[in-house]
């Protein structure tokens, strides 16, 4: 008889199914640098792979700094943007209602 009971009944915001609505401001921070960082390196990992199959067709050699340069770099300022405005903006709702 294993009855696990799974709470479900929250009802605030979510990212990625996480409940985000009860975080603190070192949980925000945090989960703010890990989307930033996990962008960063998905981005740059594409743009390498973009650049391996680029070269490896027959073109010239490519250089694989403007992976970080011109993929990872800006989209990981975008993301970093993007959630501190959302991320943020839920805390300091928070707060404010208080």
């Amino acid at each position: 008889m294993n009855n696990y009971t799974t709470s479900n009944d929250y009802k605030g915001p979510r990212l990625f199914g996480a409940p985000v609505g009860d975080f603190g401001i070192f949980q925000t921070a945090l989960f703010i640098f890990a989307a930033t960082l996990s962008a960063f390196f998905l981005a740059t990992f594409a743009g390498i792979a973009a650049l391996l199959a680029y070269t490896s067709i027959g073109h010239h050699s490519a250089d694989f700094s403007l992976a970080y340069m011109r993929v990872g770099l800006p989209i990981g300022i975008l993301m970093f943007l993007s959630s501190t405005i959302y991320l943020g903006g839920i805390y300091i709702r928070r707060i404010t209602r208080r």
